[in-house]
């Protein structure tokens, strides 16, 4: 092993605790430092951290730090991610990779003329509930494949989170906050999309803050919080996709992938480690399938973990730029379709992420 990747942070919100609560565990990356726009909450996490707290300004510019992991509110994605490649660090952001595919593609740009690295995430597809699910599919566990339905809903984040404002502008909302998670294991699964049909609505039901010092506060909603949408995948399979704030309850599955001789039940995509179960025409029950890949006792940041080491051994990382642009282009141009009542057409696509073995680890595989 070489050096570890010298890691910065900007954005301390509510997910990264998720990070930092992984962060020791990998061996390959090494905190230095933390900046955030509430200079108070900097100095908290990084006195917890046992790092420095710096401005945004003066991490972007620090020599030290290697790579940024952009934990920023999603319109900010792609301005802190021109400004770390600019000051020459690789970036691993958030989802998703930015509110439109006009920006998020001067990003990559600005990262392929400096020859630094964009991944995003996310990075729970390289855990093993989803890494199994993809083994049995390309085993041919359920046969010949012919579709997949994909399902998320909510009554929306207020009910939880005590600062939910940005859930309902733009880059917000079930489509660009929860799509992510279930469009990019539906293209590790079936690879590219080639075209999509939708359909959008957003509900008139009046919403408010739900908790915490803002409770009470009503909330503007900017975005649509009901989508239905068709993927048409490059490999001539169709998957459905339903993400929605406007739904209390629901009994649908997660992710379901159809085949001529059974069905695969798919581990929830917003996790890393949850069992994936399989029926087939062979062995007619549900029964939990022994894990075939993905990386073990993962958490959030094992992607940036994985580019670190891709950087290392010169090969593709996983939780890429181009996979997160393919995925934002596919939302949006789910809204597009939605919103006109047409097919719309793709112009990206993006490589099918290598699988990850069983028993890797990120650092060393």
């Amino acid at each position: 092993m070489t050096s570890p990747m010298r890691i910065g942070v900007i954005g301390v919100g509510k997910i990264a605790e998720q990070y930092f609560a992984q962060l020791p565990k990998l061996s390959n990356l090494d905190l230095v430092a933390v900046a955030d726009v509430d200079t108070a909450r900097a100095n908290t996490v990084a006195g917890e951290q046992h790092v420095e707290a710096l401005s945004v300004d003066a991490l972007l510019a620090d020599e030290r730090i290697d790579a940024v992991l952009n934990l920023t509110i999603p319109a900010a994605h792609v301005e802190i991610g021109l400004r770390a490649i600019a000051a020459g660090k690789h970036v691993f952001a958030e989802k998703p990779l930015g509110l439109n595919v006009k920006e998020s593609a001067e990003l990559l740009r600005a990262a392929d003329a400096a020859g630094l690295r964009v991944g995003s995430a996310p990075d729970t597809v390289l855990g093993t509930g989803v890494q199994t699910a993809r083994n049995l599919l390309d085993d041919g566990a359920i046969g010949v494949p012919v579709g997949a339905a994909a399902h998320w809903s909510s009554p929306g984040h207020e009910s939880w989170h005590p600062s939910p404002q940005f859930y309902y502008q733009p880059g917000g909302g079930p489509l660009f906050d929860m799509g992510p998670y279930y469009l990019t294991t539906l293209i590790t699964m079936f690879g590219p999309v080639t075209s999509v049909a939708g359909s959008v609505s957003t509900s008139d039901r009046s919403r408010s803050v739900g908790s915490g010092p803002l409770q009470g506060t009503p909330l503007e909603v900017s975005v649509d919080t009901h989508i239905s949408a068709i993927l048409f995948h490059e490999s001539g399979l169709s998957s459905t996709v339903t993400m929605s704030f406007d739904i209390w309850q629901s009994r649908a599955p997660m992710i379901e992938i159809y085949g001529t001789a059974g069905t695969i039940s798919v581990a929830d995509p917003n996790r890393f480690d949850d069992p994936t179960e399989v029926w087939t025409t062979d062995a007619p029950e549900w029964k939990v399938a022994p894990v075939s890949g993905g990386y073990a006792d993962a958490g959030r940041g094992v992607g940036l973990s994985d580019m670190a080491r891709a950087i290392e051994t010169g090969r593709p990382h996983r939780a890429s730029g181009q996979l997160a642009f393919h995925v934002l282009e596919t939302m949006e141009a789910v809204l597009i379709a939605g919103r006109e009542h047409r097919v719309v057409e793709l112009v990206s696509t993006t490589d099918r992420p290598e699988s990850v073995p069983a028993g890797s680890s990120p650092e060393r595989w």
